[in-house]
């Protein structure tokens, strides 16, 4: 699974809705509201890295109200919530 991490700069009365445009693209896990020089942050979730641009380049930028992104794309991920989930018995 290839993880890119999409840094993105919307227009600030229309952040809600590009949001949720967002999320709803296929390839698109989650979708966070952030403070900073960056309005939202994506990230993309996919089997190939040809995957990445078709759903940055040829959707996301294409969202009506996105200014302008960035990409990163993740190497390994570390995570407490992946590894415990992983050693979980399910005895909640």
């Amino acid at each position: 699974m290839i993880t890119a991490i999409v840094f993105v700069k919307a227009d600030v009365a229309r952040i809600p809705e590009v949001a949720e445009q967002i999320a709803a693209l296929e390839g698109v896990s989650e979708v966070y509201s952030v403070t900073g020089q960056i309005d939202l942050i994506a990230l993309v979730r996919v089997r190939e890295h040809e995957e990445v641009a078709s759903v940055v380049a040829d959707s996301l930028n294409k969202v009506a109200g996105v200014l302008e992104t960035e990409t990163h794309i993740a190497f390994r991920t570390y995570s407490r919530h992946d590894l415990e989930s992983a050693f979980s018995l399910g005895l909640d």
